[in-house]
């Protein structure tokens, strides 16, 4: 394989940065860079030269990892050189010089998994840990970068070999009234694999919020505090705050972490009859947005009752993913009893965006409506995150059940145990023990150019 070479740090001033370099030809680059070899996985002090010119190019701190022990699994070199915008530049184009070329996204990565340094799991943790906007997402991806995912996947594909060895006593005794197997014993492993599956299935759908943020949008009529609220949860002013009704004209987007999960907080127009093009635009996003929300805020003043038409739309939404929000309490008094609020969930929060009041326990709300059982869990699960992974896992179910129901009507069971096998190929794609090359590239074309 070509010798690869990437800057995996990000670009900007910093202190340090780091060159990285992989492939066969790491011991030639180094003579040539440093004049002599290093010693192997131990930090050496050394002036980095350019190879055509003999010019000094910077003073690094240098680290030989030789194969098979080092990230890729080939031999590795790892230049730590001072930041900025011009010199870790310098110091790649002296690598480049010396004979590696430039690195393709996830490149590194991809070698690491080819090498059987780690599986594709692992892999789409190591981006999922660089790309992480949470604690909660932070932690999960750990867990899949220790295998915690994997080995429930290789567990299940062990029982899919179990069940298919059943199988064969079967195939051996098809004249026994009764073989050493029972037919149900049989059934009974596959129902088992399929409870796990099952169960896997379950966290896909808090898997993926807590790696893509479940998204909250602040809706209520103009003027109702929604910006206020959006800027007070976000901690700083993204959203324009007026007096004037209808400043809002487009959705505003943020990603925070509240409590360690990720939301994605949508400010909205608010919601009332168009005054304009742009307006009635802003309007139409907002119900967009509306239609796909995890949890919506509807912002309503303290201290009046609510409109007819804030009625109808709090009625309209799944009670279960509405929270009225009662604001600008400061400007009442927050003694007097605001009355029930149709349609929302265990009550109605109030809360000041200037005082602080109520953030808390809105925050707590939001955390409570979207990630109850993570949030109250104290055990490490492995979470299915991705798209990919519930897919192979749907498909691996559909062919247990395939296979269950064949067992019902008496089919063969040679060909009975063909489901067994397909169930077991998409567990092994899941894992990249079986890889198409167009997953493979879709897969690694998320990461940057130096992972």
């Amino acid at each position: 394989m070509d010798t690869i070479a990437a800057i995996s740090t990000a670009p900007g001033r910093a202190a340090v940065a780091v060159v990285r370099v992989s492939g066969p030809e790491v011991p030639v680059i180094i003579e040539r860079l440093f004049g002599s070899s290093l010693p192997p996985r131990e930090p050496v002090l050394r002036w980095l030269r350019d190879p055509e010119s003999d010019d000094k190019v910077d003073q690094v701190l240098v680290t030989h990892f030789p194969a098979p022990r080092s990230y890729t699994g080939e031999e590795m070199l790892e230049i730590s050189c001072h930041g900025g915008s011009l010199a870790p530049q310098l110091a790649l184009s002296a690598v480049h010089a010396a004979g590696a070329r430039q690195a393709e996204r996830g490149e590194f990565t991809r070698r690491a998994y080819l090498n059987g340094k780690l599986d594709l799991l692992q892999a789409e943790a190591i981006l999922d840990i660089v790309d992480g906007r949470s604690a909660a997402g932070h932690r999960a991806a750990l867990h899949q970068l220790d295998r915690g995912l994997s080995r429930r996947i290789e567990e299940l594909r062990e029982a899919l070999v179990r069940c298919e060895a059943l199988l064969v006593y079967e195939i051996d005794f098809p004249e026994e009234d009764e073989g050493p197997v029972s037919p149900e014993a049989v059934a009974d492993a596959a129902r088992d694999v399929l409870g796990r599956i099952d169960r896997l299935l379950e966290t896909a759908a808090q898997g993926e919020l807590v790696r893509e943020g479940a998204l909250v949008v602040i809706a209520g009529r103009p003027n109702a505090g929604k910006s206020s609220l959006f800027n007070a949860l976000c901690g700083v002013e993204r959203a324009i705050v007026t007096e004037e009704p209808g400043t809002t004209r487009d959705a505003v987007e943020a990603v925070v972490s509240l409590d360690g999960f990720p939301f994605r907080l949508v400010d909205t127009a608010g919601l009332r009859e168009a005054r304009g093009t742009v307006e009635r635009i802003g309007i139409e996003v907002a119900r967009r947005y509306l239609a796909n929300a995890d949890v919506v805020l509807f912002c309503a003043e303290a201290g009046r009752p609510l409109t007819e038409e804030e009625r109808g739309f709090i009625e309209g939404v799944d009670a279960d993913s509405i929270v009225l929000v009662r604001t600008k309490s400061d400007l009442v008094d927050r003694d007097a009893p605001a009355g029930p609020a149709p349609g929302a969930r265990d009550g109605e929060v109030i809360v000041s965006t200037p005082k602080g009041v109520g953030l808390g326990q809105l925050r707590d709300r939001l955390v409570a409506a979207v990630f109850a059982g993570l949030a109250s869990s104290r055990v490490e699960t492995p979470l299915v995150t991705r798209e990919r992974h519930g897919r192979e896992l749907r498909r691996a179910r559909s062919e247990v059940t395939d296979f269950l129901a064949a067992r019902e009507r008496r089919v063969a069971p040679e060909v009975a145990a063909t489901h067994l096998r397909a169930a077991g190929v998409a567990l092994e794609e899941m894992l990249g023990v079986i890889a198409p090359d167009d997953l493979l590239a879709r897969v690694f074309s998320e990461f940057c150019i130096g992972k």
